[in-house]
Order: structure tokens, then sequence, then C-alpha cells
């Protein structure tokens, strides 16, 4: 389902990581890291990056998205990366806390700019300077 999406990624400068379970290695991918283009990618924003996360739940709370934020922070230098930028639900306080225990400060609040199964939602936009 997310094969071009994957495909897009790859050899660039803004790669996806994903996660596995070597414990249960039928599980197949339990997580992902994606680094985005910001704002689409016009080469006066290619110092920021657009973070996105996820994980299945039976993968949350076990610190598997520290580990990939913290690897992010570390390799973000050798892509080119300065800053990163995040937008996240305003209803997903375990990500918020996520990335402001990384450093990442609270840019922005967009009222009900996306709609998720009919429920409008807010998001809340993070960032952190790296350099």
């Amino acid at each position: 389902m997310r094969e071009k999406w994957f495909k897009s990624h790859s050899g660039s400068c803004r790669p996806i990581w994903v996660a596995e379970d070597l414990d249960a290695p039928d599980c197949g991918v339990v997580g992902y890291l994606a680094f985005h283009y910001f704002m689409n990618g016009p080469p006066g924003y290619s110092i920021t990056a657009d973070l996105a996360i996820y994980l299945h739940p039976d993968y949350q709370g076990k610190r598997l998205g520290t580990y990939l934020l913290g690897e992010a922070i570390r390799h973000a230098p050798a892509l080119g990366v300065e800053v990163f930028a995040v937008t996240i639900f305003g209803s997903n306080s375990t990500s918020i806390r996520l990335f402001e225990r990384h450093g990442f400060e609270r840019w922005g609040f967009m009222p009900r700019v996306a709609c998720l199964e009919g429920d409008e939602r807010d998001v809340v936009m993070m960032g952190r300077r790296l350099v």
C-alpha cells in the first residue's frame, strides 16, 4: 500500500527508516520515521525537514519513538538538515511530550485543519533548530 511512497524516498536525503522487531520477525514493520521535504521542497527550505513517526499500537510506550527521534537528530547533519518541523494532532499528547523531551518547541496551532474519520482535528506545529 505504501510502496510508491517508500520508493519516492529511496536514495534521497529525506529517507524513511523502518523498525522491525527482531524477536518477532513475522510481524514485519512495526514503525517508521520518515523525513519529508518541508513545504513541498522549494530550494529556500532545504535546511528544514518535516518528520513523521508512526508506531504500531503494540509498540507504543516501549521507547521506540524515543530511539527513532534520537537517531534522526543524530543523523540530521549528514542529511543537510538544520531544522526539524513536525505537525501533530492536538489530541496526541503522547507525541507532543515525545517531541518536547527532545527539545522541540510549539511553533503554532491550527484549529480544525484536518478531518479524520469524520472528526475535525486541531494540529500543533512543533520544531527544533539543530544548528
